[in-house]
């Protein structure tokens, strides 16, 4: 995020795109969630429906996978609430006995989303809107204008809906005890539905936050410099791996041709002689 030169702040797509992954756990993150659930799966299915070795195969790669998360630098809170999700899945399965209430927890949660953006809709305070007054600086000021609060509407919608599918889709299969078709719901509605209804929830935003001079400027930027590195890059690789910047080796322009009196003066002299 940069500013523009009267101080207001101007917003990048990049740096959007940017925050709404990390909102819900990072690029990374978004796929190492799916991991303990894909081995649940497999490790349910494959030892016949042996429901100990699908919650060990589910907390073991959990396991795995924070420590990867900790090893690659992330914060101790994102890893933690990781491995939290999936510890408490394998209780609620352990506990009941039933494969399906593994997938329980994160059922229950998509309910509590669902809900949240909705009730936040019914009281005319999305939640998208908050959004995106924390991605300005401004966390209510987009509240004074009306066409930012019909955009954080549809926007907020959007997310219900995406939570509202979850169950729609999910729900019918875990009351069946099909945990074969769940799992592969689970997985297929996660990382994928999740990125959708965080990048349509981005274009409705857009260009409202457009109109308001909250983003453009930083995108031209970004292209700006980007362009004239590449230029920088090719310059650099005409003259050859070995070509010395000019800065670096010290060469000035000649100022000793036709237009320096100097230089006149001097090569007069040196043709008389």
């Amino acid at each position: 995020m940069t500013a523009d030169p009267k101080g207001e702040p101007q917003i990048s797509s990049a740096y959007i795109s940017d925050a709404l992954t990390q909102g819900i756990g990072g690029k990374r993150g978004l796929f190492d969630s799916t991991f303990p659930t894909a081995a649940f799966l497999v490790g349910f299915v494959a030892s016949g429906s042996n429901l100990t070795v699908g919650i060990w195969a589910a907390v073991i790669t959990g396991a795995l996978v924070m420590v990867l998360r900790l090893i690659r630098g992330e914060t101790l809170r994102q890893v933690l609430l990781g491995f939290i999700g999936v510890a408490i899945s394998a209780v609620f399965a352990a506990r009941t006995g039933e494969a399906q209430n593994f997938f329980l927890p994160g059922l229950l949660v998509n309910l509590a989303y669902g809900s949240a953006f909705v009730l936040s809709i019914l009281v005319r305070r999305p939640l998208a809107g908050y959004a995106a007054g924390a991605l300005t600086g401004d966390l209510t000021g987009w509240m004074s204008h009306p066409r930012v609060r019909r955009a954080a509407v549809l926007a907020s919608w959007i997310w219900a809906a995406a939570f509202g599918l979850r169950l729609a889709v999910q729900l019918p299969l875990y009351f069946a005890g099909l945990v074969g078709a769940l799992g592969v719901a689970k997985i297929v509605m996660g990382v994928p539905l999740m990125l959708l209804a965080g990048f349509l929830s981005y274009r409705v935003m857009r260009p409202v936050m457009d109109e308001l001079g909250l983003v453009g400027s930083a995108d031209t930027e970004v292209h700006s410099d980007q362009a004239l590195a590449a230029t920088a890059s090719d310059a650099g690789s005409a003259a050859g791996p070995g070509a010395p910047k000019p800065e670096e080796s010290g060469a000035h322009p000649d100022v000793s041709g036709p237009e320096s009196p100097e230089g006149e003066g001097r090569g007069r002299g040196q043709s008389h002689s």
